[in-house]
């Protein structure tokens, strides 16, 4: 893809600040990977060993979470070393290939993984005595990794049309890490194609996940105003009211960068924060400050834990 170029490194021009706010920046961004990461790996520990927690629901919430501890190793180390030194920013074509790719790689798995998510509470809540064998082990196996492999294909049509174009020269990227708009205004040659094509290419599929989520929705709603007593219909919505939440959190921002006319770098590059950096750690927090299954799973752990120190 590269024969063509002459740049052989761009340098992420990062979010745009005032330089004395680097460090204050850096300390806020540096806490919120390390808690990301930490609280999306508690998670995985805690529905691995709690056996209450092996169902359906926990199942796409493990590759939830191990997404969105990737999702934000691939862009906020970069980010954190552009604000810390003055070639932090600096990347190789290669590398930027690869960040690319690595990032609409998980950004479009999330995507799919969360209609997949909205349609497994949709089969729970409208056919709860056939969800079991509905939802079958086989099932969510081949469901998840069908979004593993649709986001694969779609991460390599995105990174194919944009790093197929010549770069000759200017090399600053105007954001903090390398994605398809700012790159492309760098390209030597016309770039209309190719925007059009990434414009529809996402847009079909934010669109489509997000109608389908929409429409799961709609028949959950419809199905928990059927249910007659009022606790009922207070713990199903319940169940479904942290997927919503962070389903926004996800899709709008992307939206408004992705399936807008024109593009402004410093308003994008605030925008990304939030389903780059925020995303990925709201993620953990909604799901163990509003789920009771998981709180008391994590309860468990703590009390085997310190049982067994005792010992």
């Amino acid at each position: 893809m590269s024969n063509r170029s002459q740049v052989t490194t761009f340098f992420l021009v990062g979010l745009p600040h005032p330089p004395a706010l680097d460090t204050l920046l850096f300390g806020i961004f540096l806490v919120i990977y390390v808690l990301t990461v930490l609280g999306n790996l508690l998670i995985l520990l805690v529905i691995r060993v709690d056996s209450r927690l092996h169902t359906p629901m926990y199942y796409f919430l493990t590759n939830l979470s191990f997404i969105d501890m990737w999702f934000s190793t691939v862009t906020v180390p970069k980010m954190l070393m552009t604000l810390v030194s003055p070639d932090g920013g600096a990347i190789s074509f290669q590398s930027c290939v690869a960040q690319l790719y690595s990032f609409h790689f998980l950004g479009s798995t999330e995507c799919f993984l969360y209609t997949i998510m909205s349609y497994d509470r949709y089969l729970a809540i409208r056919y709860p005595l056939r969800y079991s064998s509905m939802m079958s082990g086989r099932a969510c196996a081949l469901l998840a990794t069908g979004t593993w492999l649709s986001g694969s294909l779609h991460s390599a049509v995105q990174t194919t049309l944009t790093f197929r174009l010549p770069y000759c020269g200017p090399s600053h990227i105007q954001h903090y890490f390398c994605d398809a708009p700012p790159i492309l205004k760098l390209a030597c040659a016309d770039t209309l194609a190719n925007e059009m094509v990434i414009f529809v290419n996402i847009g079909v599929v934010a669109s489509g996940c997000f109608l389908l989520i929409v429409l799961s929705y709609v028949s959950i709603v419809c199905s928990i105003l059927k249910i007659r007593t009022s606790e009922g219909r207070r713990r199903a919505f319940q169940t479904c009211a942290s997927h919503c939440i962070v389903v926004l959190c996800f899709f709008v921002p992307c939206v408004f960068i992705y399936l807008r006319p024109g593009s402004r770098d410093a308003v994008d590059g605030a925008v990304a924060v939030f389903y780059t950096v925020l995303t990925p750690l709201l993620n953990p927090v909604v799901y163990t400050l509003r789920n009771k299954e998981v709180k008391g799973a994590l309860l468990r752990l703590k009390d085997k834990v310190a049982g067994s120190q005792c010992e």
